[in-house]
């Protein structure tokens, strides 16, 4: 068994969920950031002057990217507003499934409003052809990086840990047995 295997053993359940809402709450406030600079970019967009000259198509598509970040933010944000909610009622567990969803959702919502975004300044500056290319390679970076690697890594293991875990069973002490080295987890 790998060293944080053993310590989450060690872990009851209350702290399970606790380190769990702790977890997603840092998540969150990385996606929180990104979500708030697009959606301040988007929000001053119609004031530049450049904007009169856009399309129909264009505005449209402003208007997608934009309720779509509005959306992804209001999404990012609500597991404070539930936490406020439920506070002190000891529902951590219903709070951490909550959390997760909302931060899957926004996360959604965010992918829609970078693809529209990237098009939408592409297909202002060059060809609706380029713009279209690009921003279907943009929805497949992220994609790559937000999907597909996590699903196809979702058993990664830690050659590290097993090698640990392979001295361990050889009688060697463990990197991070001493209580020095448990300190640095």
């Amino acid at each position: 068994m790998t060293a944080e295997k053993r310590r989450l053993g060690n872990e009851d359940e209350k702290k399970r969920w606790d380190r769990n809402f702790a977890d997603l709450l840092q998540e969150l406030r990385v996606a929180q950031t990104g979500i708030q600079i697009l959606f301040a970019f988007l929000l001053t967009l119609p004031f530049s002057n450049g904007f009169p000259q856009t399309t129909q198509f264009q505005k449209d598509v402003y208007i997608v990217a934009l309720l779509s970040a509005a959306a992804s933010t209001a999404m990012i944000i609500s597991p404070v507003a539930f936490h406020r909610a439920l506070f002190r009622q000891g529902r951590k567990p219903e709070l951490v499934r909550y959390a997760h969803r909302m931060a899957t959702g926004g996360l959604a919502f965010l992918l829609v409003a970078m693809v529209s975004s990237v098009f939408l300044v592409i297909d202002f500056m060059q060809s609706r052809g380029i713009a279209l290319l690009l921003g279907a390679v943009t929805g497949v970076v992220f994609l790559t990086f937000w999907a597909a690697i996590p699903w196809y890594r979702h058993n990664w293991i830690d050659e590290d840990a097993v090698e640990e875990d392979e001295q361990v069973s050889d009688g060697e002490p463990a990197r991070g047995s001493s209580p020095r080295d448990r300190r640095a987890d």
